[in-house]
């Protein structure tokens, strides 16, 4: 290993010393406030060690809310990878012609600044109305809060194309296609990244939105049922599953980042 390899492996291990660290701390302060001071009674802040008993509990146990954690996780998951994978799918392209294709610019963006506006948990009800309370109506809301970011990170994404590089490309004979892919999207792909990241995060808000308001099943509706029962711990179960499971498609995203993205993030 050379000695530039060598001093980023001892960065990262002191980055990820520090990260731990505050993780140990967070801990620490919550299980002394709650165990040992008890400055909050066990019903509104439990302690860490109640919580690591009812997430043991809940990964065999369907009581009080009808499923085991695996099964509300399932749930969860499938509605929020539909509607995630699809307002991506359309929203990337689409973001990409508006910015390429003045025509489609003019015809799209007069109904795109309509829409944008409106918070994602507004279309709620008439989603239910539309599609009931199961999974395709889920899956629209998240597909209505992923497809917003997507569309305005690619769309800025392409427009912040050097003209520079275009005038290089045209030089050399490129077709306005060929310089679409080999110029605009590869020079729009980190704010592309970002807005996957950002539509992620609004995906798995909406989801726990739509899920408290209308679910018999997932990890918001697990949410939902046990703070009417007054189940601190079980809350704060599917609290911290929900933000585990975020933190794991942050990082595939930016491992998928680094492997596409020309000049990305190192590590």
């Amino acid at each position: 290993m050379t000695e530039l390899g060598k001093q980023k492996t001892k960065t990262n291990r002191k980055l990820l010393l520090i990260s731990i660290c505050s993780l140990c701390v967070f801990f620490g302060v919550w299980y002394i406030a709650t165990a040992v001071m008890h400055l909050m009674p066990d019903y509104a802040l439990p302690s860490p060690v109640q919580v690591v008993k009812a997430f043991i509990y809940k990964l065999a146990n369907t009581t009080p809310d009808g499923g085991t954690l695996f099964q509300h996780i399932a749930a969860s998951l499938k509605v929020a990878l539909s509607g995630y994978v699809l307002g991506a799918v359309i929203g990337i392209p689409l973001g990409i012609c508006m910015a390429w294709f003045r025509r489609v610019d003019l015809f799209v963006t007069p109904l795109f600044d309509l829409v944008r506006p409106v918070p994602t948990i507004a279309w709620i009800p008439l989603m239910i109305l539309w599609f009931g309370i199961g999974l395709g109506a889920k899956a629209a809301i998240i597909f209505v809060s992923a497809f917003i970011p997507c569309v305005i990170n690619s769309y800025a994404g392409i427009k912040q194309t050097r003209p520079v590089h275009l005038w290089v490309a045209q030089t050399f004979g490129a077709s306005r296609t060929k310089m679409l892919f080999t110029v605009a999207i590869p020079t729009a792909m980190p704010l592309i990244f970002t807005g996957l990241r950002i539509s992620l995060q609004a995906a798995w808000t909406t989801l726990c939105a739509a899920e408290m308001l209308a679910a018999n099943q997932g990890l918001g509706y697990m949410i939902q049922l046990n703070r009417s029962l007054a189940r601190a711990d079980l809350i704060i179960v599917g609290m911290l599953t929900i933000g585990f499971i975020g933190t794991l498609f942050a990082v595939v995203l930016d491992r998928l980042e680094k492997k596409f993205v020309k000049g990305g993030k190192k590590s």
